[in-house]
């Protein structure tokens, strides 16, 4: 983004806390070092001592890998590497405890503990509220986004505008957690798809269900008796198989009910 190439990835020693900065070339490391270690000092109200640069490939790593996890399970165009690594960073200070303290690294740094109720998924499907245009009366009020952050200098989301194509900074936004859709699938139209017997019965879950149906077979005292009046229900275990192999011509209506354990009218009409 902004034709950054190269992130920087700066750690307090004592209490683990991480930044990372994003450059277009190598040469501005030492400029943004410098600036860093003069609003450090000003914010820790204390100085820098040493600064070493022996103890950062592990925790770059670490980012990478988490950002790479977060890119696959959403999706995610590549461009957004360093939204993702920027997400990871944001979230890792506010999660991971430190062993010898038992605090997070912001608890560390800030005295305080983190507040992560406002933490969200990243690349989940949003809704932020279209405030900035002229929208008239008939207008669309929000649009359709992407959650891919958190702003640095304020309270806002970051959010990846479908519409506009742009990254902005809001507020004002809904998250949809409950989707599982991806930026693949948000792009596909919906669609309709007919499932077969066998694809629904395997997607179900059994883990609270027994793992094998034992059917149960007919004794003499649980027989049910035949009678004549039509209003007497017994309790007959019949199947899916058993319907279909009544009545195989059987077509069901998605918006009509079939009762399949009435008897036809050819039937009655016979008995008559």
């Amino acid at each position: 983004i902004n034709g950054k190439r190269y992130v920087l990835v700066i750690v307090d020693d004592y209490s683990r806390y991480t930044w990372v900065h994003f450059l277009r070339s190598k040469d501005e490391a030492p400029s943004l070092i410098i600036t860093f270690l003069k609003r450090i000092t000003v914010l820790l109200q204390s100085p820098v001592i040493i600064i070493r640069t022996d103890n950062v490939e592990r925790r770059n790593r670490t980012l990478v890998e988490a950002a790479r996890t977060m890119l696959i399970f959403s999706r995610a165009p590549l461009f957004l590497w360093a939204e993702a690594i920027a997400t990871a960073c944001f979230t890792q200070n506010r999660s991971i405890i430190h062993r010898r303290f038992n605090k997070t690294p912001y608890e560390l740094i800030n005295e305080r503990k983190p507040d992560i109720l406002f933490l969200h998924v990243f690349g989940v499907l949003c809704y932020p509220k279209n405030d900035r245009e002229d929208i008239g009366k008939l207008g669309a009020k929000g649009d359709i986004g992407f959650f891919i952050g958190y702003s640095v200098d304020s309270c806002a989301y970051r959010i990846y505008n479908r519409r506009t194509k742009k990254i902005m900074e809001t507020m004002n936004v809904s998250f949809n957690e409950l989707s599982a859709m991806t930026f693949k699938q948000r792009s596909l139209k919906p669609g309709l798809q007919c499932m077969t017997s066998g694809q629904i019965s395997s997607g179900f879950d059994l883990t609270y269900a027994p793992s094998t149906i034992t059917k149960q077979q007919p004794t003499e005292d649980n027989v049910p008796i035949p009678t004549n009046s039509s209003s007497h229900a017994t309790n007959i275990p019949i199947t899916s198989q058993d319907v279909n192999e009544l009545n195989p011509n059987l077509m069901i209506d998605g918006n009509t009910f079939v009762n399949p354990f009435a008897t036809s009218s050819s039937n009655v009409a016979e008995t008559s």
